[in-house]
């Protein structure tokens, strides 16, 4: 098949999940055969500033062809001129399917509908829930959204609390294809001791974008009243949220425990996900958090909080607080910490579970199947 993919920033990419999953399926559906194009972003808005930069300008990448879009270089306008230059450029293209991934760049979706081209869209959670977006960009996530319920030929969600959204708001059946994982090599502590002064279970590590939704000012407020000398790691970069990020960066500087390392790639990725005591989730919104299952197919004992997107997960493979409540997110933290036993036993567990219940393979197989139907 010649296939589309539309709607997120650019691969090969770590910035977020949705430029895993983008990756990880379009090449794989390469390796199977297929010719799959991806529309990439540029512009120096569109990636954090340290991401890949030597990877910018690939026209391909294991078998996949990467067509780069200019767009506008104001953050507000970055996501909606791009989608719509994709879209125009990809009705020219003859493909049997145009895969759009996250709500805002479903708007564009109508163009493929109307020239009878096959469209999916997956939805990688109800964006418009999150709090760095104003008024206009939710009120255009949520047109997104609805465009993808009426027209798409296909819906695809990542977790099963909003594939019951879609069916009580628009009556629409969707698909649930969650994200997957893959077998990792542990690694021992080295890039991360050099650079950062960590050591084996020496830290308990937050990984995933420094946005409000994502609650680390729960688990700063929290950590400031243990008592422990373990250090808590921030790893991570910022999207649309640089107050967010200052914010952030000022409660940090008032504990000498805590290290934030901005955006992670590569050795220094893998190593902090290997040597962690604890890794930490303590989100109010989530589509699928991939970073929750990579964590624990590193074999990571996790709390996260209690939202379902998070449980769905987890299932009772991990410890969980109540979304949003410090003093139960410092207690969870403080009974791991001491109870290094109890820490073992969801590590024991973790990896088998995870790679058992989620793998790339089966999303691929389920995704094929909804592009041929």
């Amino acid at each position: 098949m010649k296939i589309a993919m539309i709607g997120h920033k650019r691969i090969p990419s770590r910035e977020g999940g949705v430029e895993v999953v983008v990756e990880e399926l379009a090449t794989r559906l390469a390796a199977l055969g297929h010719q799959v194009d991806v529309y990439n972003r540029k512009g120096k808005n569109v990636a954090d500033a340290n991401a890949d930069l030597d990877k910018r300008n690939l026209k391909t990448y294991k078998g996949v062809r990467l067509i780069r879009v200019p767009t506008s270089e104001r953050r507000s306008l970055n996501a909606m001129v791009y989608s719509a230059l994709a879209t125009i450029k990809a009705l020219f293209g003859r493909y049997d399917v145009i895969h759009y991934h996250a709500e805002g760049p479903c708007v564009m979706l109508m163009l493929p509908h109307l020239f009878r081209i096959r469209t999916v869209a997956t939805i990688h959670g109800l964006d418009w829930q999150r709090s760095k977006w104003g008024g206009f960009a939710t009120r255009y996530l949520l047109l997104g959204e609805k465009i993808a319920a009426k027209y798409a030929d296909e819906v695809i969600v990542l977790s099963r609390n909003v594939q019951k959204y879609f069916a009580e708001k628009y009556g629409r059946e969707v698909r649930y294809i969650p994200n997957g994982v893959s077998a990792v090599e542990r690694l021992g502590a080295k890039e991360i001791t050099k650079q950062y002064g960590l050591t084996e279970g020496g830290y308990i590590l937050y990984l995933a974008r420094i946005v409000p939704e994502k609650g680390l000012h729960y688990l700063l407020e929290a950590f400031r009243d243990i008592d422990t000398e373990k250090k808590l790691v921030i790893a991570g970069g910022a999207s649309h949220t640089s107050e967010y990020l200052e914010q952030i960066k000022k409660i940090a500087a008032k504990d000498k425990r805590v290290i934030m390392t901005g955006f992670v790639q590569g050795a220094v990725l893998e190593e902090l996900y290997s040597n962690a005591y604890v890794y930490v989730l303590p989100s109010d919104v989530e589509g699928m958090p991939l970073s929750l299952l990579e964590a624990m197919s590193y074999g990571n004992c996790c709390l996260t909080s209690d939202i379902p997107e998070c449980i769905e997960v987890v299932g009772t493979n991990a410890e969980h607080f109540e979304k949003g409540n410090v003093v139960d997110l410092k207690n969870k933290l403080v009974k791991l910490c001491e109870n290094k036993t109890l820490v073992e036993e969801y590590r024991s567990k973790a990896a088998s579970y995870i790679l058992k219940k989620y793998h790339w393979d089966t999303v691929v197989e389920e995704t094929l199947k909804l592009y041929h139907k």
